[in-house]
């Protein structure tokens, strides 16, 4: 089964409501990139009429989990994956749809190839950056991902 955004979308329907209810849909995936957006309405805005952080925080995190996603599938290795930590920057109050993009689908790849070379697990530190439809930037998260070669 090929990854695409509409699967991932509907992954997050059954598997990630809140995101989903909240708004959050993949709108392109492929080897490279990923974007995702969401739009700032009443059910996922904050106390100061801008998008809760924590919204913004599941939107840029599909787009670099999507695209590790996708490489983990293409590579067919039984490859774990999970977020070890992250970090966020916000520049500007997120008002109206923003845009999720992560461009780091190489790096995945040579992440997952040194995986299954060593055997052990790696870790890679992806970046989602959140603008306006005018291309504002808004916030700005980084998640570190560990890749881990399971057991076949």
């Amino acid at each position: 089964m090929t990854i695409t955004a509409k699967k991932i979308n509907y992954f997050l329907m059954f598997k990630l409501p809140a995101a989903y209810i909240c708004g959050v849909r993949a709108i392109q995936l492929d080897h490279k990139r990923c974007t995702v957006s969401v739009k700032h309405r009443w059910i996922n805005q904050n106390p100061f009429k801008s998008m809760f952080w924590a919204v913004q925080g599941m939107a840029a995190e599909l787009t670099t989990g999507a695209l590790v996603m996708k490489c983990i599938k293409e590579s067919n290795e039984p490859i774990s994956m999970l977020v070890a930590q992250n970090k966020a920057i916000f520049t500007k109050k997120a008002t109206g749809r923003i845009y999720f993009e992560c461009t780091e689908g190489a790096l995945i790849k040579e992440t997952i190839k040194r995986a299954i070379e060593t055997k052990e697990g790696q870790t890679i530190w992806m970046n989602a950056i959140g603008k306006t439809k005018d291309g504002i930037e808004v916030s700005n998260f980084s998640f570190e991902w560990t890749l881990k070669l399971r057991a076949k």
